[in-house]
């Protein structure tokens, strides 16, 4: 007859092995979370020389030493193909604007890039490069000619040629030369891919192109408006594709519009300042950058360029709008680009003329930043990109 020791430990036999199956698939879950993701990081100006890359630490938040992955002349703006395999570069290669294509090699566990092909743009330089969630499509945007290129792909991930140009309208000019003609700034994708979007800075107008990403081809549809002199610069979409956000370089504001998936068409909301006026008075130059929104859909971050700052924003999930939360010092001069990693856990943001990227973390209850001292050397930052965008 068993005593009720001997029945504790056959009981204990009996859950044991279940036990140490949860336990050991949990090990092998943690075992396949990466510690350290790649960050693509594009360039532009002296000391300059091309793509640079290093690699950030998922648990502590610290960047590797970066180190230069390709040549190529000012390529400011990347993005990432669908499948992870690919980088494309907007930038100079023998004295001519391109949009390039390297295959992301890797050996021993260090990511290079293999240079695949180039197309020339063939109306200046772009100031920002986009694909489609299908890898069939590219955009580029040129600033300076006002107007927005489309590319079709290869399955192989090189490009295959330009199929389109299609020039913007006239300046709102509103701010002086800055709006006297279009500026092309920024493309993107709706989350649906019917439409894509291209803020321009001259004309105070989100330009929304219907697109056949099959053809590789955009016809206008329609506009998002933002205040007059605001100059949008770049859009993000919320996690819900209810909301965008166009970030206003000129009067460094956000303009949160209602987007109607259907029709393709967005409602002004909102516009807040992403810093106030009177702290902007003392600054020689003042500019907004890049704008983010959190994978959580909860914040929204924006890069003040002169004020060297980031501005946080709470987001109501219910209507959009959006509440300052903080201003953080980003420990560098002249943030041109900021990104969180796909984890939503560090932000890093590029400073242009201090030459480097500095980590914080962030709370994932209130948003806010903390600097993690992690801060290393790069040339002239513009774009960072990490490996799973």
């Amino acid at each position: 007859m068993l005593t009720l020791i001997d029945r504790a430990a056959v009981a204990l036999l009996c859950v044991l092995p279940a036990v140490l199956v949860g336990l050991n698939a949990a090990s092998l879950s943690a075992a396949d979370e990466p510690v350290s993701i790649d960050v693509w990081i594009g360039t532009g100006g002296k000391p300059s020389k091309g793509i640079y890359h290093c690699t950030l630490n998922l648990k502590t938040g610290r960047l590797s030493e970066s180190e230069l992955a390709a040549e190529i002349g000012r390529p400011g703006f990347l993005a990432m193909h669908p499948n992870g395999q690919h980088i494309y570069a907007v930038g100079s290669l023998e004295g001519e604007a391109v949009v390039a294509a390297y295959e992301i090699k890797k050996t021993k566990g260090k990511a290079t890039l293999s240079f695949q092909n180039a197309v020339e743009i063939g109306d200046g330089g772009a100031a920002h490069v986009s694909i489609d969630s299908t890898g069939r499509t590219i955009l580029t945007a040129q600033y300076g000619a006002g107007s927005t290129a489309v590319f079709s792909v290869n399955k192989d991930g090189s490009i295959k040629e330009r199929t389109q140009i299609v020039k913007h309208g006239a300046g709102s000019k509103v701010t002086g030369t800055r709006q006297n003609a279009s500026h092309a700034h920024w493309t993107g994708f709706s989350p649906d891919e019917r439409f894509a979007f291209v803020p321009d800075l001259g004309m105070d107008k989100v330009v929304i192109y219907e697109v056949d990403t099959a053809k590789s081809k955009v016809e206008q549809h329609g506009y998002g408006v933002v205040p007059p002199g605001g100059g949008p610069r770049h859009m993000k979409f919320h996690t819900n594709a209810k909301w965008a956000y166009v970030l206003n370089e000129l009067d460094l504001s956000i303009t949160h519009f209602d987007y109607d998936a259907k029709a393709g068409t967005m409602t002004a909301n909102e516009t807040v300042l992403t810093v106030p006026k009177d702290e902007l008075e003392k600054e020689k130059f003042k500019s907004c950058s890049e704008i983010r929104v959190h994978p959580s859909g909860r914040f929204v971050y924006a890069a003040n360029r002169g004020h060297d700052t980031v501005t946080v924003f709470r987001v109501d999930q219910s209507t959009g709008k959006l509440t300052f939360v903080e201003r953080e010092n980003v420990r560098a001069a002249t943030p041109r680009n900021v990104n969180l990693s796909p984890d939503g856990r560090w932000l890093i943001a590029a400073g242009q003329d201090s030459h480097n990227l500095s980590v914080f973390e962030v709370n994932q209850e209130t948003g806010e930043l903390t600097y993690n001292r992690s801060n290393v050397h790069t040339p002239s930052p513009i774009c960072v990109l990490f490996e799973h965008e």
